[in-house]
């Protein structure tokens, strides 16, 4: 029964991802972009930013060894950044899987209770999330004009997000929701609500998440976070030299284009293909004259799938070679 759910969560995700994916590109000419690819792209520069997409795995491995160390557990690199490229590429199967599975990988091979490790991928999320909206603002301030400029001209994503900040059923359901969850937070501390077995799994979650107050290098845990950003940005950024049309384009124009690519990544696709493709084409067009739109297409396709055969290389290989080098160990 659970293969036949997984079966049909994927299917969905994929029918929705290969919509998104067909209607971004149903007007491009197949030929042209290939074209395009073959003559006019210097992958020198693509080659730079698969380097600083496996720094940032590998600061992120770094930074997650320094939550389990504050627990008391000591896990290798190995397992951890494996367990962080194992989930890049169920990622690519079924979105935010990746979270569950880079749990299993480190749980069955480290011994680490899943609940904690749960509770720290949980921390991890909302740093990065911190991060995300520090960025945000920095280029509300900075690029105000081209920011309104992409909310007029695309409805729908202005309509979205004027209802998470105006009162309405989401606020009160919002409401409900943490009501709920504090009534049950209350009753599960008195040992009334959860058998013994679900308080534990519920206080291994909480232990992760207060892993980040406990961290032996609190510098070092900020320095990973800002660090795996900053190489995020820089993958998108130096990926502008590739082509002779966004060559131009400053830092902050990246940034732009970074910050807006990465809510797209936020949708529920397989590795955030179509919603991201979409983002970034928008974003550039505010940059670019018109006209430009199938070139800034042709860019989100290359930069995207540069990215999606690092983590379907790298997943696969780490799947391999988990077991022995654990063996090994």
């Amino acid at each position: 029964m659970f293969r036949y759910k997984q079966l049909l969560k994927f299917s969905l995700f994929f029918v929705v991802t290969a919509c998104l994916f067909w209607l971004v590109y149903r007007d491009q000419d197949p030929a042209g972009i290939f074209d395009t690819l073959r003559e006019e792209v210097h992958y020198s520069w693509i080659g730079i930013a698969v380097v600083l997409g496996i720094s940032s795995h590998v600061s992120r491995a770094l930074r997650w060894q320094l939550l389990a160390r504050s627990m008391g557990y000591r896990i290798t690199f190995g397992n951890s950044f494996m367990g962080v490229m194992i989930g890049y590429f169920a990622n690519m199967a079924i979105p935010r899987m990746g979270e569950l599975t880079r749990c299993g990988v480190v749980h069955k091979y480290e011994g680490v209770p899943f609940s904690k490790l749960l509770g720290t991928v949980v921390i991890e999320r909302l740093f990065d999330m911190l991060v995300l909206l520090l960025l945000t603002l920095a280029v509300v301030v900075t690029q105000f004009g081209r920011v309104r400029l992409f909310l007029d001209t695309h409805e729908g994503i202005r309509e979205k997000l004027s209802g998470i900040f105006s009162p309405g059923w989401g606020w009160w359901c919002g409401g409900c929701a943490l009501l709920v969850l504090v009534v049950l937070l209350a009753r599960w501390r008195r040992g009334g609500l959860f058998p013994a077995r679900a308080r534990a799994f519920l206080s291994g979650i909480k232990e992760g998440l207060l892993a980040a107050r406990g961290v032996p290098r609190p510098g070092w845990f900020i320095f990973h976070t800002l660090f795996i950003w900053l190489m995020y940005y820089l993958m998108l950024y130096v990926c502008f030299f590739s082509f002779e049309f966004t060559s131009h384009l400053g830092p902050a124009v990246g940034l732009t284009v970074f910050v807006l690519s990465s809510y797209g990544m936020v949708a529920p696709v397989q590795g955030g293909v179509g919603a991201w493709h979409f983002m970034v084409i928008a974003a550039l067009m505010l940059y670019l004259p018109a006209g430009h739109e199938g070139l800034a297409k042709t860019f989100a396709l290359l930069t995207h799938g540069a990215m999606t055969v690092l983590y379907i290389v790298l997943g696969v290989a780490c799947l391999l070679y988990l077991p022995v080098y654990n063996r090994r160990k």
